[in-house]
């Protein structure tokens, strides 16, 4: 039986083939198949589709041709209906992906300029002391941090992100800026972003070597405030940042507003020299970074405490003492990582001038800190600055896969200005000088759980009555990581 020829279109094609399956099994039959069941099986395909059977063909076979010819040219038309409105469909609808790396992104139809994405960190901690006769403190669980995100891209000129904390007693947030992306080379972010100073403080909280900064990040600022331009050049071997900003104590957060009407400058300049070779050197990286503003006030808004390896207090100043100029740091770092081995080693000096208003007495104080980590991984997946961020054997019950292992070990020490004491800082209470190491064990069972235990020993040089030196501080951190 001939089979009606159509044109070269894809749903001609389509019905083309559809016109084959009809005849086809009729062909390996020893008797043709009479015009009468070519139609019934057509009218199930019809049904399937659903369009409306045609009315039953005559025994005359040209009669019969003729009115299959018709129902398979409906067909036709109802295929080109459907392919037509998927293709409006899909350009008119967003694509909604999830993942364990990326997490949850929606992404608008084509050219998909606009994604949102949601993320999330989870860190529940737990914190033990020894030995802490004279300065004892509480063990305890706690969640450390409680951050949902949302970031993404709004057309090809705005980038954004949202990030809250909801750990603690009150709900705040971490980050909140906006990316105006004129060029790789010159970004402009406008918000609430880490200053661009400390090496470690700018490394993602759930990617740092051991639970808590090393003491280098008790003398850098945290979060802030401002207006930053950033970008990359030299394709990407070269990094900067250079920004305003209301102004960060050493170790802290800025606060909500200027409670000074002084601005601080930071700035940034990070050369991965042979990034883009493959070559022993490739996961070599350092830099410079540093800051400058006024500072004028008393109290926690303008003068630091810094913190132990195991979150505890061990200096500050004087209630009285005032922050009254110029407060500038300046910060040398590098790391280097190659394979399973990563090394990460930063200095930084605070000075501050400070007076004690009751007297008049006035001085400028040069702190300073320094720290070196290190860290191998066990299993052989490659060491990073953002960590190990996918096992190659992600751990399963059952299995073989144990996830990836990693040793680390860190040492600093943190030095406070002889001229701090004794008429700025209590020499019976304040110490003059710090010095930390810790050993640990990251396990990160796949791309987003990690379980992380530390022991830290801190060793302090005065701030005990009678020119004592304070009891060393021995502490064990645990912490559970979720993080998508």
């Amino acid at each position: 039986m001939p089979t009606p020829h159509r044109t070269s279109s894809p749903v001609a094609w389509l019905s083309g083939a559809l016109a084959c399956a009809l005849v086809a099994p009729a062909q390996a039959q020893s008797a043709p198949p009479t015009v009468e069941e070519l139609a019934r099986r057509l009218q199930a395909i019809e049904q399937r589709l659903g369009t409306a059977p045609a009315a039953t063909a005559t025994a005359d076979n040209a009669a019969g041709l003729s009115d299959l010819d018709q129902r398979l040219r409906v067909i036709e038309r109802k295929l080109e209906l459907q392919s037509e409105e998927a293709a409006t469909r899909a350009a008119s609808t967003p694509t909604v992906s999830l993942s364990a790396s990326k997490g949850l992104s929606v992404k608008s139809p084509p050219p998909g300029d606009i994604e949102v994405k949601f993320k999330g960190l989870v860190q529940g901690d737990g914190r033990f002391y020894f030995d802490d006769d004279q300065y004892p403190q509480n063990d305890t669980f706690l969640m450390r941090r409680i951050e949902p995100t949302i970031e993404g891209t709004w057309g090809s000129l705005i980038g954004f992100r949202v990030t809250a904390q909801l750990a603690g007693d009150s709900a705040t947030t971490s980050d909140v800026y906006l990316d105006l992306k004129f060029d790789p080379r010159a970004t402009v972010r406008i918000g609430k972003t880490k200053a661009p100073v400390g090496l470690e403080r700018l490394q993602s909280s759930g990617s740092t070597a051991q639970v808590e900064l090393g003491l280098p990040g008790e003398l850098a600022p945290g979060r802030d405030i401002g207006v930053q331009l950033q970008g990359e050049l030299a394709k990407s071997t070269v990094s900067y940042a250079l920004g305003v900003y209301n102004g960060a104590v050493d170790g802290r957060d800025g606060s909500t507003t200027n409670p000074d009407n002084d601005f601080e400058v930071a700035a940034r300049v990070f050369v991965e020299p042979w990034k883009n070779d493959g070559n022993a050197l490739a996961g070599l990286g350092f830099g410079i970074a540093g800051s400058t503003g006024d500072k004028e006030g008393v109290g926690s808004n303008f003068l630091p405490r810094y913190r132990s390896s195991g979150q505890v207090q061990f200096f500050n100043y004087r209630a009285a003492v005032a922050a009254d100029g110029e407060n500038t740091r300046w910060s040398p770092q590098a790391y280097y990582y190659r394979n399973a081995f990563g090394l990460l080693g930063e200095y930084i000096n605070s000075s501050q001038d400070i007076r004690l208003p009751a007297t008049g007495a006035r001085e400028t104080i040069d702190n300073s800190a320094w720290q070196l980590s290190a860290g191998y991984v066990l299993t052989g997946e490659d060491a990073g600055y953002k960590g190990v961020t996918r096992p190659n054997h992600p751990f399963t019950v059952g299995s073989a896969g144990w996830g990836a292992w990693e040793l680390v070990a860190r040492y600093g020490e943190l030095d406070i200005d002889d001229d701090a004491f004794p008429v700025f800082a209590d020499p019976a209470v304040a110490a003059r000088n710090a010095k930390a190491w810790g050993v640990g064990v990251n396990w990160y069972l796949n791309s987003n759980f990690k379980l992380v235990a530390n022991y830290t020993q801190t060793n302090f040089e005065g701030g005990a009555p009678a020119g004592a030196d304070r009891e060393d501080e021995k502490a064990f951190f645990t912490r559970a990581q979720f993080s998508f």
